[in-house]
């Protein structure tokens, strides 16, 4: 590393722990994932240490915690394939056992071990996986397409009159937890407050521990509710299911569904809205019939995926992956979007990916995302119910003032501003 790598910028780190993966590389030598100013360009960041390191990368995170960065498609199905070497436990992340991760650590949130078929292998993960799968099929897409278009019309109608939106907050960051909230059986007032909590969570910011413990009490709550008044909603069904999950087990579960679904589908609507003014070749294609919308977003999942780093995987036992060489309890950090963008799969990115399913999109294995169905069918409905109404939508501002922002996990557009023919409701 040179002298003005970007790591360098802070003084005093602390230096890598017992059986870092970095194998004896200083601190100062690795890539900070949470540095600020890495977090600006985490997608150049990623193209660099897979120039530098290969399809594997040792990194820092939070706390210049050690772990390795899985850049390579063929790696990262590896790992999504096999739970017996690579497991979802974080019982098993040394630095968690060895008192480095404290509760107040900005990972916490996503990393600590609660009673979640995300955070199990095995009978157990089949078991509490089963429950959240049977009851989200209690749901076809129909009724919530239905939700959805309702929901669409709503959020038009707020803004239509006066020919100029931001598409990011004016929709795409307001309609899925309207859609989840129903699904859930919650009053609408609860939206606001879940998805400002939702979203700090995500983004690991230092009150992200304090939006974890809000969001927890307003589903415990929630589950007290249906216990005493059962409905046909997502809580009631995983309180009925044959499985008998306790009460921890069910609010989890709801936390889980509700934070992935929100953020990640925010994301999938915003991105393709993104694409769709902006890129000629979709424009071109959605009008003349070419390609339909659920090819479109496809494209943007192998692009720009919802959620680009997937945390995380821990070793059980030493092993080795992209020619290095993993320890027993280290952590490991699933790069989707870098995978993606997998030379060895995708030559040139610049093609349009026609008809292929295998990006990681909704990651893969044993623990594929349970709700990618409800995802997709929110954002498809969600745009086409827009196109709809909205015809000759098209950018207000030039392509190169739309900003980004980026987390470890996510990396959100800020805003979409648009105009369009004015019209009433």
């Amino acid at each position: 590393m040179t002298a003005n790598h970007p790591a360098h910028d802070t003084a005093d780190r602390l230096a890598p722990p017992p059986g870092c993966p970095a194998h004896g590389h200083s601190p100062e030598a690795l890539y900070r994932l949470h540095d600020v100013g890495i977090q600006a360009d985490l997608v150049g960041t990623y193209e660099k240490l897979r120039a530098e390191y290969g399809p594997v990368a040792p990194v820092l995170v939070h706390g210049d915690l050690p772990a390795w960065l899985v850049l390579g498609h063929r790696e990262n199905l590896e790992i999504l394939r096999t739970p017996s070497v690579y497991s979802r436990d974080s019982r098993h992340w040394r630095d968690m056992a060895e008192g480095r991760v404290q509760p107040d650590h900005p990972l916490a949130p996503v990393t600590t071990w609660q009673p979640l078929c995300v955070f199990v292998d095995g009978e157990e993960h089949k078991r509490l996986r089963g429950a959240v799968t049977d009851s989200l099929s209690r749901f076809e897409s129909r009724g919530i397409r239905r939700h959805v278009t309702r929901f669409t019309d709503q959020l038009v109608d707020e803004f239509a009159a006066t020919g100029r939106a931001d598409l990011v907050g004016q929709f795409a960051a307001q309609l899925p937890l309207r859609v989840m909230t129903q699904l859930f059986g919650m009053p609408e007032e609860y939206k606001p407050s879940l998805a400002a909590a939702v979203q700090d969570v995500l983004s690991g910011t230092q009150t992200a521990v304090a939006s974890n413990d809000f969001i927890t009490e307003t589903l415990q709550q929630l589950v007290d509710r249906k216990r005493a008044h059962p409905g046909h909603d997502f809580p009631t069904k995983l309180i009925e299911h044959p499985a008998n999950l306790s009460d921890d087990e069910i609010r989890e579960h709801l936390r889980l569904i509700l934070t992935a679904a929100n953020e990640t589908t925010v994301n999938l609507i915003a991105n393709a809205l993104h694409m769709v003014l902006t890129d000629p070749r979709f424009r071109a294609h959605l009008t003349g019939g070419h390609m339909t919308l659920p090819d479109a977003l496809e494209q943007i999942m192998w692009d720009e995926p919802p959620m680009m780093t997937l945390l995380g995987r821990w070793a059980v036992s030493d092993t080795q992956l992209g020619e290095q060489a993993i320890r027993a309890g280290d952590m490991l950090l699933l790069g989707l979007r870098a995978a993606n963008a997998d030379p060895a799969i995708r030559p040139d990115l610049t093609a349009p990916v026609h008809g292929n399913r295998s990006h990681l999109a909704f990651s893969g294995g044993p623990h594929e995302c349970p709700g990618q169905h409800i995802g997709r069918a929110i954002a498809d409905t969600a745009i086409d119910t827009l196109l709809t109404r909205l015809p000759d939508l098209r950018l207000a501002v030039p392509e190169a003032e739309l900003q980004w922002q980026t987390s470890l996990m996510y990396r959100h557009l800020v805003a979409l501003p648009v105009q369009f023919t004015p019209h009433g409701r």
